[in-house]
């Protein structure tokens, strides 16, 4: 491979190549969200066409019961992809060949787990590297034929945002050789939605317009003060018409709050997958759904290149827009419950947890505080946090805040600096966010 991936890590790879191709069947264990599925989709197209038999479970997190799961598979060989990394010393136990293709931050290094993490490489797991990147760099050394399955790793790396500061370290090795052998070019972003303007319109919450998402008599009135008639297409636009509405939904999303970086965000450089004739981002959107509704399997053909369930997922995706941008004007209407140092808000009607927050926290939240989502549906309470560039300039680590503040009232956590997720007993939510609270405080002095 070329020089952008590191010695170590090849080493690393070739060693669990070497593991797979050891065993006749292989259990994967994957996450539910855009990257899981992306990770989970290579894996099973890699082991297919090696001939191997395998079996795919997704978890939504992984605890210890998902451990506890996994020590009691019966296979010989596991690979693990976008989860692992808080529970290596857990999975070096276990009595089976494992394998972990991980970018989440790194808890302990694995004793006999052949453990591939962009972190134990001096490489950023957050934003420059993710789960189905480690999948696909595992995938060709496996084969270099495999290549081909660097799109669905584009749908991983959307779903993940690591492309929209542009791409770094390992995901820009791998837009390089998608680009040089004909699967993968790189276009110009907007904030205005691809496709029919209206309908992305009314669906878009990335960003969220206050007044415009999930309102039809908005929509109309933003689409007449720009001038475009309705059932117009972005790519039908003129250079005039696009600086038109560009500068309507930008002042809209100013006087809003949004900030101007978050704006430069969402007008991020788009990949076109040219094999499968899709965007990174709808095919992120088509897993990500299919992961949430509870058909991960759908998506995961999806992924593989079967058509029927890619139609299948895209069917889903506009069903599950519909309900996040319903569920968002509802949440915009109510506005987030302000702490000292975070905002929390309470996602039990509609169970988008991650999704909300991560629009909250961009579109209509306080800038200077990160954002925290609970489903509070079930017990123990799933969590979701997000935060912004700015706050971590300031020392906000959400990882290491999440991880010892689940812990604190008996839940566990983790995940990145700017996005971390958890689980804590329902009984002790308030304590958590007590201490939450009081975590980021600390951070917040610490870096002063």
């Amino acid at each position: 491979m070329d020089n952008q991936v590191p010695p170590k890590l090849l080493t690393t790879l070739s060693k669990a190549a070497d593991i797979v191709r050891g065993h006749d069947f292989i259990q994967v264990y994957s996450h539910y969200d855009a990257d899981g599925v992306s990770s989970a989709a290579i894996i099973a197209k890699t082991l297919l066409r090696l001939g191997k038999e395998f079996r795919v479970t997704l978890f939504t997190t992984l605890n210890d019961r998902g451990i506890d799961i996994i020590r009691g598979c019966k296979s010989e060989c596991v690979i693990i992809t976008d989860l692992g990394a808080s529970y290596i010393s857990q999975l070096d136990e276990m009595p089976f060949d494992v394998v972990v293709l991980d970018h989440h931050t790194i808890i302990s290094e694995a004793k006999r787990v052949c453990y591939a993490n962009p972190h134990l490489y001096g490489i950023d797991g957050m934003t420059s590297g993710c789960g189905a990147t480690m999948s696909l760099l595992f995938s060709v050394t496996v084969d270099e034929r495999n290549w081909d399955l660097v799109q669905v790793a584009f749908a991983g790396i959307a779903g993940d945002r690591q492309h929209i500061n542009g791409l770094s370290g390992l995901n820009t090795y791998l837009l390089s050789e998608g680009v040089k052998r004909g699967y993968i070019e790189e276009m110009p972003g907007s904030l205005i939605p691809s496709g029919d303007i209206m309908t992305g319109l009314y669906l878009m919450t990335d960003p969220y317009i206050r007044g415009v998402s999930g309102n039809t008599d908005g929509v109309a009135a933003l689409m007449k003060d720009a001038g475009i008639s309705s059932g117009r297409s972005y790519e039908s636009l003129d250079e005039e018409e696009k600086r038109k509405l560009s500068s309507l939904i930008a002042v809209k999303l100013t006087a809003q709050g949004m900030q101007v970086s978050s704006m430069n965000e969402v007008a991020r450089n788009r990949y076109r997958l040219k094999g499968l004739n899709i965007d990174a981002e709808v095919l992120s959107s088509v897993l990500n759904s299919c992961g949430r509704a509870g058909i991960g399997g759908v998506g995961i053909a999806a992924g593989m290149g079967d058509q029927k369930s890619l139609a299948q997922g895209e069917e889903v995706t506009k069903e599950s827009a519909a309900q996040i941008v319903a569920s968002m004007v509802e949440l915009d209407n109510k506005g987030l419950n302000q702490m000292e140092h975070i905002q929390w808000f309470d996602t039990s009607d509609s169970g988008f947890t991650g999704m909300l927050c991560g629009i909250a926290m961009q579109s209509i939240g306080d800038p200077d505080k990160p954002t925290i989502g609970l489903n509070m549906s079930n017990d123990p309470v799933n969590l979701s946090s997000r935060g912004m560039w700015c706050q971590l300039e300031k020392g906000v680590d959400l990882s290491i805040a999440m991880r010892e503040s689940c812990a604190s009232v008996g839940g566990s956590g983790g995940g990145h600096k700017i996005a971390s997720g958890g689980s804590v007993p329902l009984d002790k939510i308030e304590q958590f966010l007590k201490n939450l609270d009081a975590k980021i405080g600390e951070q917040l002095a610490s870096s002063q």
